[in-house]
């Protein structure tokens, strides 16, 4: 098991967003969470990727291979640091930088050298400097946008932009990475793209993905289990066939879409 979240809890004010959820994915899996808008999706992307401090409850990461670690109000830089990466429902990069220098910064939690060797420039540092370029197009081959590595990261097509996120998340080096609404705005090509490129980075590198998404056909397409939540409180889980079936999931959210 990647994720183990138990009964986490997430109040703002007088306001529950997120309502003793427990939520678990094991190693390899593509899970999705989804819900109508207002369900408290992103909150709990927000919580156990530590943008917030839970109310209550737990969050406990076990990397293949290694012992369990809780996370729990753990800062987002040192979650990254354990192994855990995510994207966001609104692209967030840094426009003016080229495509390789936005992943390059996806690196730093992996540096070694400190503020002597950024001073000094010793060997030990300058060899480092030259892996996270090389490091960086990796990412960038992987996601299939290499051929724009020096290009101004605004200039990018928008599902171009939604890659290059990705490739920013896998120069950490996750082996659980988060997507939250991959496929906003793009359209089916794009859409049917990034299937393929999920479904790779789960085969060839070796990852578990966790995402939101609104898109239903991608969720049922592409997911092995989902998690549905309505005001806060998980209120289903299983295979696509499942929810899809699932009285309450139709009710709360798939009502219009089901034959999706």
């Amino acid at each position: 098991m990647v994720l183990d979240v138990r009964g986490l809890t997430m109040d703002f004010g007088g306001l529950r967003a997120v309502d003793h959820v427990d939520l678990q994915i094991n190693d390899g899996e593509i899970v999705a969470l989804i819900g109508p808008n207002g369900a408290g999706k992103t909150t709990f992307f927000n919580c156990v990727t530590g943008m917030y401090t839970p109310t209550a409850g737990s969050v406990t990461i076990q990397k293949p291979g290694t012992d369990p670690r809780t996370i729990t109000n753990m800062r987002p830089h040192l979650i990254t640091a354990q192994g855990l990466a995510r994207t966001f429902q609104n692209i967030r990069l840094f426009p003016e930088m080229t495509v390789l220098e936005n992943v390059m910064i996806g690196r730093d939690c992996r540096l070694r050298a400190g503020i002597l060797g950024a001073i000094f420039r010793d060997k030990r540092t300058r060899a480092e400097e030259e892996q996270v370029v090389l490091d960086a197009y990796r990412a960038l081959e992987i996601v299939g946008i290499g051929k724009w590595a020096n290009e101004t990261a605004k200039n990018l097509p928008y599902g171009a932009q939604r890659k290059l996120e990705i490739a920013r998340a896998l120069a950490t080096e996750p082996f659980l990475v988060l997507l939250d609404e991959p496929a906003a705005g793009m359209n089916p090509q794009e859409t049917r793209d990034l299937v393929g490129l999920i479904r790779r980075l789960r085969s060839e590198h070796n990852l578990s993905i966790f995402l939101i998404e609104h898109d239903m056909s991608l969720v049922m397409t592409l997911s092995e289990r989902i998690y549905v939540m309505d005001y806060g409180k998980l209120i289903a889980v299983g295979n696509p066939a499942e929810v899809r079936k699932n009285p309450a999931v139709i009710k709360a959210y798939l009502g219009e879409d089901v034959s999706a």
